[in-house]
């Protein structure tokens, strides 16, 4: 970006800031906080204002009812940009909202802003491509990733309501192929421009890996307890539908190995610190096809699921072996499955990863995400109240 842009930029933020602190206060509207969205989600391509998206956050833990005016005045100023540059800002912004963990954000459902079909105005239509896709591909995914997160939420209410207390496979089944169309759009999020590598790109690109992790951990989690409930119960049908979750799973291995050499080439550090991924048991699918041609399940009646240690054990199954459960271990690496330890806490850090691992710390830390960007579980332990809807 060019210095007359850099101030024509930083001209446009100061008259924005001015507006909003004289219009008047409302319960969608509130000055102060509308100021720190905006220099949260400045012109300036060469970095993130830290402080301020620091403030956002704490603004929002310091009581749930800043989650509309910071939610409206994002999406006002997300609906008014044709800047890439504040674009993208706003939605790695609300993305970090995400990570905060607050019930009512949770339920928030589909994003209140639209930004798949973003154009920028200020370059060129041969350079602006590559910003313009990475942004639409971005917003996809959290748009997706936040109804996905209220449906969870709403079916545990649900469930609590009518005293049921554990899904049915098919529906476990059912959340295991959304839980792959998410990793699927994920994946589209890259640069497909090599000239927007770009370190306010690359930051993103950050907090899109973590993102996998995130997202991978719940898949790992859930198709090892439901395979274990196809093996107990030899349904046709479920074990038809959990093949062809394994073969996805079989295809989405080689396509995620692929997406994180990609970002350790273009230079995303977190990528480096991506573990193997293994692959997909045989042993596994030829059981479910013999489910689904009419025969037991070798595995059938030698499943054991232990709670109490969360650890999954399975006698005579080498696809799964005892884990013990390590309190901080991010991610714990079984002989065919990759499960991630659901108190892991990874923190993305500028060009880094904060992981704790026994003894092992390693941190780089200039992302404004480095205190609320926590990876947690999508549905929450208790049913949430009707707090709020936007």
């Amino acid at each position: 970006m060019r210095v007359w842009e850099r101030a024509a930029g930083a001209i446009k933020d100061k008259n924005s800031i001015w507006v909003a602190k004289f219009a008047r206060k409302s319960e969608y509207h509130n000055p102060d906080l509308e100021a720190v969205v905006i220099k949260a989600t400045s012109h300036d391509d060469q970095r993130i204002n830290s402080k301020n998206v620091q403030k956002v956050f704490h603004w929002l833990r310091t009581s749930p009812v800043y989650l509309k005016p910071i939610v409206w005045s994002l999406s006002m100023r997300m609906q008014k940009t044709r800047s890439w540059v504040v674009a993208l800002k706003g939605l790695m912004l609300i993305h970090g909202i995400f990570c905060c963990d607050i019930p009512m954000v949770q339920r928030m459902g589909r994003l209140p802003f639209d930004l798949s079909n973003f154009s920028d105005a200020h370059l060129s239509a041969e350079k602006a491509w590559g910003f313009n896709d990475f942004i639409r591909s971005y917003f996809a995914y959290l748009d997706q990733r936040s109804a996905f997160v209220s449906s969870e939420v709403k079916k545990l209410k649900k469930n609590d309501k009518e005293m049921e207390v554990e899904e049915t496979l098919m529906e476990e089944l059912e959340g295991l192929q959304k839980l792959q169309g998410l990793v699927d759009m994920l994946l589209q999020i890259r640069p497909q421009d090599e000239n927007i590598n770009v370190g306010l790109v690359l930051e993103a690109m950050d907090c899109v890996i973590v993102e996998v992790f995130g997202v991978y951990s719940q898949f790992c989690n859930k198709i090892a307890k439901v395979l274990l409930r196809i093996y107990e119960m030899g349904g046709r049908m479920e074990a038809s539908i959990g093949l062809k979750v394994l073969q996805k799973a079989s295809v989405q291995r080689e396509e995620l190995s692929s997406f994180f050499e990609f970002c350790k080439d273009i230079g995303v550090l977190n990528a480096s610190q991506c573990p193997q991924i293994e692959r997909i048991s045989q042993e596994d699918i030829k059981d479910l096809e013999r489910i689904i041609n009419g025969a037991s399940s070798n595995k059938k009646g030698g499943v054991v699921a232990n709670d109490e240690d969360k650890a999954i054990v399975i006698r005579d199954c080498s696809a799964i072996v005892p884990v013990s459960h390590q309190k901080g271990l991010m991610t714990v690496i079984t002989h065919q499955w990759e499960l991630f330890d659901d108190d892991y806490d990874v923190i993305v850090g500028g060009r880094g990863m904060h992981a704790v691992s026994g003894e092992k710390n390693i941190r780089n830390t200039t992302n404004p995400f480095e205190e609320s960007y926590h990876i947690v579980p999508y549905v929450p332990a208790q049913p949430l109240p009707d707090l709020i809807s936007f």
